[in-house]
């Protein structure tokens, strides 16, 4: 398969995997290679190393016209609830901010959303802790009010909860799950839940909320929910499913187009010919009506090329203009907010302490530390 470039301009790519602020260089080279104008960059963090978000937030500060920030929950220090990432020296940790007080430093600091990975099994299985929990309550008030965009991982592709079935890429990621492991319906329930209680919520639900097997009920959801939308980080399972039956797939993207976020999951670590062949997949499912199948060259989260095959969907421009740039844009703003860098300085601080407490080493070679010298000088 040749590379396939878009032939849409201005495209922002909602769904993006940030690395440390020594990456952000690869992370431009991904945006010239791929066509690829703006990223949202998902900053989930990681509490023990004091990293994630402030990587993210260095991209901003450096380039602040081509990155959103999408910031990541921290749980580590919150009493009562185990970290995610879990510590012997846990005790040791101060006291955390709450979620809603995040969720407000999120705000001060020019974060553009919230990244969620809480309803991914993965992080149900670190910390058992439904989103319906009291523990959540005041943070999901204070996002609705605040309007923030949220970026959330919810589920995983059905086959995860089948041995047999299981792609043995996400066996060696520990993404197999057993009747012991939180079921899919109990996490959709539980965001049915948490939308009854905060309608207002504006939702970006990621990887097509792994209902592409199932069109009606993804209509009927989004329906049922007029704030909340899709994207399209694959997800190969996606491109798959939808790719059974085309014609279907098409009426639901043009019905839907207000509805469907442009996402690639890229990420800082990969090379531009891995990204290039993973955005070209994407772009040319969406824009042309050709038969094809996975390259060589993709990256093997996509699945070796005899898995199946794509058909594309040959999409009018003005959905595509919407699902390419205008439904993230509405949400999260035209252009990325303004970084407050001396609150960013304070908060990756705030995170090197944190992490130094975690895990017993030097909170000067944490990423948060490290980002928080480069913004200071």
């Amino acid at each position: 398969m040749s590379e396939w470039a878009s032939r849409m301009s201005g495209i922002v790519d909602g769904h993006v995997h940030p690395g440390g602020p020594d990456t952000v260089a690869a992370l431009l080279s991904l945006c010239e290679a791929t066509g690829i104008d703006r990223m949202g960059l998902v900053a989930i963090q990681n509490p023990e190393a004091g990293a994630g978000l402030p990587g993210a937030l260095y991209a901003k500060a450096l380039h602040p016209e081509r990155f959103y920030v999408f910031a990541g929950l921290n749980h580590a220090g919150i009493r009562g609830h185990d970290p995610i990432h879990a510590s012997s020296n846990w005790d040791r940790v101060p006291e955390s901010l709450s979620l809603a007080e995040q969720a407000e430093a999120f705000v001060a600091m020019g974060c553009d959303g919230i990244k969620m990975i809480e309803g991914k099994p993965t992080s149900r299985q670190r910390m058992d802790v439904p989103v319906t929990d009291p523990y959540f309550a005041d943070y999901w008030s204070r996002v609705e009010e605040l309007g923030l965009p949220i970026v959330w991982h919810v589920n995983d592709p059905e086959e995860f909860w089948d041995p047999e079935k299981t792609p043995g890429w996400a066996k060696e990621r520990n993404w197999g799950y057993g009747p012991q492991d939180v079921q899919k319906e109990e996490l959709y329930a539980e965001v049915d839940e948490t939308l009854r209680r905060h309608p207002k919520l504006k939702v970006i639900f990621a990887h097509f909320y792994f209902l592409s097997a199932d069109l009606p009920r993804a209509t009927r959801f989004l329906d049922e929910h007029p704030n909340v939308c899709f994207d399209l980080a694959p997800g190969v399972e996606m491109l798959y499913n939808i790719s059974r039956d085309p014609e279907a797939g098409r009426e639901f993207f043009i019905r839907h187009a207000s509805r469907i976020v442009f996402g690639t999951d890229l990420s800082a670590g990969m090379s531009n010919e891995p990204g290039v062949y993973r955005a070209g997949i994407v772009f040319r499912w969406l824009e042309s009506d050709d038969e094809f199948r996975m390259p060589d060259g993709a990256d093997f989260l996509l699945g070796p090329p005899e898995d199946g095959i794509v058909r594309g969907l040959s999409l009018p421009d003005d959905a595509l203009t919407a699902i390419y740039r205008g439904n993230l844009t509405r949400l999260a703003g035209p252009e990325p907010k303004p970084l407050n860098v001396p609150r960013v300085i304070e908060e990756c601080n705030r995170l090197a302490s944190i992490a130094a407490a975690l895990s017993g080493k030097p909170a000067a070679d944490t990423e948060a530390a490290q980002v928080a010298q480069r913004l200071a000088q």
